[in-house]
């Protein structure tokens, strides 16, 4: 149990360092018989046999990198080997190293709390023409919102690790210690790492972005039963326990697409449960709900006194309430806007079949102009 073990830094649960969980790493630890020629950014799987998550991982990114030219907006996978530990044996996936996320790009860099029109603008078209390429080779995403899309920066393979380590700020350690003042088992980290920032590199960062965490990717043959996409971004047919494929990234694009340019998303993030947002999508949704689904959301929605506020705003009002009226300068027209909510309701629809293609999407003359 957590409890067990404390640490100064609150980064991961403890209690996942047991046998056939996490393992434990150290700085300056060498992995594969030493470093890689380049800086890369290393994902340890967990080691329990049955979490195939990071195989199907591993065999999406192969056929990925199958394909050439590479998808330009997918993050591209460099290597993979095995490694042995304390708690099991753990698949261990290279990635070419990125920067922040937009979430940590905007809390440091746009004190206003949104991107830039045009920037949002650039970001959304190279985000559709990743998952468009995703689509293309029959793979589903599955957890496509705002905090998987990461910018590219220019190469840091020049730097010495104390210079790379300077421009990512001295890390945080925290020592783990148990509750009992016993010695910690071999499989529990003498300490653990507060995650970097990136705070003073912000500056260099381009203009372009890849879509990463392909943890919870899928082929069309191997298409999961459900899916833990975030609440405030997951397609209605998931919470309804329908038939699940590629289109729920089509649902989390439209809502990741308002996000990009008003700075949160079209639902709730608080105090957020299924039902509130059933209630919400409907309120903004381009269609009815699907009378297969009528029957589930009628139980859902009995003797529930859960109170639901209601904006009465449908998707175009909703969108240029959020953008318009706020303290920040706004940098888009209402034509924008309008032309940007068209884009979205094409998305936001409870039936997958009927949403808008990344590709058609793509198409709209709006992204070009």
């Amino acid at each position: 149990m957590d409890h067990l073990y404390t640490s100064t830094v609150d980064a991961e649960p403890l209690y996942r360092y047991r046998q056939g969980g996490y393992h434990p790493v150290a700085l300056g630890d060498r992995l594969k018989a030493g470093r890689e020629e380049s800086y890369v950014a290393l994902k340890i799987s967990i080691a329990e046999r049955e979490h195939d998550g990071k195989t199907r991982e591993l065999q999406i990114m192969k056929e990925l990198a199958s394909h050439h030219p590479r998808p330009k907006h997918t993050v591209h996978l460099l290597d993979d080997f095995d490694i042995r530990g304390p708690n099991g044996s753990h698949k261990c996936l290279v990635y070419e190293l990125l920067g922040p996320n937009i979430p940590d790009t905007i809390d440091a860099h746009f004190p206003g709390g949104r991107l830039p029109g045009k920037l949002a603008k650039v970001i959304a078209k190279q985000a559709l023409i990743g998952l468009d390429s995703l689509h293309q080779q029959s793979i589903g995403h599955g957890d496509l919102h705002t905090r998987n899309l990461a910018f590219t920066m220019p190469s840091v393979d020049d730097l010495t690790e104390e210079e790379f380590t300077e421009m990512l700020g001295k890390p945080e350690i925290g020592y783990v210690r148990k509750s009992d003042g016993k010695s910690l088992e071999p499989g529990i980290p003498e300490y653990i790492l507060r995650p970097t920032s990136y705070q003073t590199y912000y500056r260099n960062l381009s203009q372009s972005i890849k879509i990463i965490d392909f943890g919870g990717a899928f082929l069309r043959t191997t298409v999961p039963q459900t899916l833990h996409t975030p609440l405030p971004v997951r397609a209605p047919e998931i919470i309804f326990q329908d038939h699940i494929d590629y289109h729920v990234d089509l649902w989390s694009m439209g809502c990741m697409l308002f996000e990009l340019f008003v700075g949160q998303p079209p639902f709730d993030t608080f105090f957020l449960t299924p039902r509130i947002l059933v209630g919400q999508m409907l309120e903004i949704a381009n269609d009815d709900l699907p009378e297969r689904w009528q029957g589930i959301w009628d139980t859902m929605n009995a003797g529930d006194n859960e109170i639901t506020e209601s904006t009465g705003l449908n998707l175009q009002e909703w969108l240029e309430e959020v953008y318009f009226d706020c303290a920040l300068r706004p940098d888009l027209t209402r034509e924008d806007i309008a032309r940007l909510g068209q884009i979205i309701g094409r998305l936001l629809r409870f039936e997958p079949s009927t949403r808008a293609s990344a590709r058609e999407v793509l198409d709209d003359p709006w992204f070009n102009e």
